[in-house]
């Protein structure tokens, strides 16, 4: 549990940072360090279907955000770093690892799923009376589409919004403008 409030110690440091740095780009690494803690923070909440969500989101989500960085301000790279961001660079990314590395080590063996385990869990409802509440022979159908409906979609909206807004601000080619005679 001291990695959780490690991984929330580093969440609020970056948001700091994020909010007190002059350079753009800086804050938008900032903010995508936020959003991989979360992820993290997620998968110690043991909501996997919630970190897969967060980090595609917060990867499309540094796309479109780095590249209206680079077109507003002018970052160069020099050979001449700071200390403290080359400190805070080293720091973040150990404890990425360390939080990672506690994840992976806490996880169950593999074909052994810990809601096996927990007599009162969700899922051993969906099993047992899938069938009698939804009439759906497709158990996988019947907990997408009527236990879990609006969880769904909701990840499939921000997903698709996601999707689309990356779409938009990426593509290479502006609209064609009509020209006429004129032009």
């Amino acid at each position: 549990m001291l990695i959780f409030y490690i991984l929330l110690l580093f969440i609020l440091i970056a948001a700091i940072i994020a909010v007190e740095t002059k350079d753009l780009l800086s804050s938008v690494i900032c903010i995508g360090a936020i959003g991989f803690g979360a992820s993290i923070m997620f998968l110690f909440l043991r909501a996997p279907d919630i970190a897969m969500t967060q980090i595609v989101v917060e990867v499309l989500g540094l796309i479109i955000l780095i590249r209206a960085t680079i077109r507003r301000d002018l970052t160069f790279i020099s050979g001449d770093r700071e200390f403290f961001g080359t400190v805070v660079s080293v720091v973040i990314i150990f404890t990425i690892g360390l939080a990672g590395l506690t994840v992976f080590q806490s996880l169950q063996d593999f074909g052994n799923p810990i809601f096996a385990n927990v007599p009162d869990a969700a899922s051993q409802e969906y099993i047992s009376q899938g069938l009698a509440k939804t009439g759906a022979e497709n158990l996988v159908a019947s907990i997408i589409l009527d236990f879990r409906a609006y969880d769904t979609l909701g990840e499939t909206t921000v997903l698709f919004t996601t999707i689309i807004g990356s779409l938009v601000i990426l593509r290479r080619e502006g609209r064609k403008t009509l020209e006429g005679p004129d032009q």
